[in-house]
């Protein structure tokens, strides 16, 4: 009997241990839920970092630059044309001329260049036909026949040149002196302003006519504008700052 209670007792006690161990295996210990815990923070840790860098990237793309603003516009200016050496705007052709005033006696005095009479820059500075432009030269002074056109006639230029004389104190032939254009009318010069017109003396010995040196200048420094050679306001500026030595230059 004794011994049937052993074997027994020993049956019992590899049964409990084999309960044991199949109870282990089934549910796992403590310590091995601590470290599947771990695992699974790591993992929570993993994922906020990327989060992160995401939205750093984010903030980089969205920013703008504010253009700068336009640049303010100038009004265009109506100041009207200014001329070298006193060269006035005169009014340009008219349907009817009539005689202009002329500087008080003994206010003009003339200038020489050699035997070359040179008029005075206060009374006779010069002055242009404004409807005549280097734009329009084509269809005015390079036409044959324009200064006809425009010339005023001897019923008016008649007194101006008398009273110009006494202006000037001239008391030589009247017919040999040229009731001058300052500007030519070949060059667009005003056809009666009296800041363009005075008594020229002539310069050639025993002279028959009003045909002097300056004429040859005016018509040279048409034919050079008409070629284009040289510009509308270039020929006018030489020949009304001092003819003569545009005639030297110019030849």
């Amino acid at each position: 009997m004794n011994r049937r209670k052993v074997v027994t007792s020993g049956i019992v006690a590899s049964l409990a241990l084999i309960t044991a161990a199949c109870s282990t295996a089934q549910h796992p210990s403590d310590a091995t839920k601590a470290s599947t815990t771990t695992t699974t923070t790591s993992t929570s840790t993993t994922t906020t970092t990327t989060s992160t860098t995401t939205t750093s990237t984010t903030t980089t793309t969205t920013t703008t630059t504010t253009p700068p603003p336009p640049p303010p516009t100038t009004p265009p200016t109506t100041t009207a044309p200014t001329f070298p050496s006193g060269i006035q705007v005169g009014p340009g052709p008219q349907a009817t001329y009539t005689v202009q005033p002329q500087p008080a006696p003994g206010t003009c005095h003339y200038g020489y260049s050699g035997p070359y009479p040179l008029p005075d820059p206060h009374c006779t500075p010069g002055a242009i036909n404004p409807q005549v432009t280097q734009a329009n030269i084509s269809s005015t002074i390079c036409v044959s026949g324009y200064t006809k056109n425009v010339r005023p006639p001897e019923s008016v230029t008649g007194p101006e040149k008398v009273a110009s004389a006494q202006a000037y104190g001239y008391s030589g032939s009247l017919h040999t002196a040229e009731y001058d254009h300052l500007i030519s009318l070949e060059l667009g010069g005003d056809p009666n302003d009296s800041a363009n017109l005075w008594v020229e003396p002539n310069d050639r010995a025993n002279a028959a006519t009003t045909y002097n040196t300056k004429d040859t200048l005016e018509n040279r420094l048409n034919k050079l504008v008409c070629s284009g050679r040289i510009t509308l306001a270039a020929a006018r500026q030489a020949i009304a700052t001092n003819w003569v030595a545009a005639h030297q230059f110019f030849g």
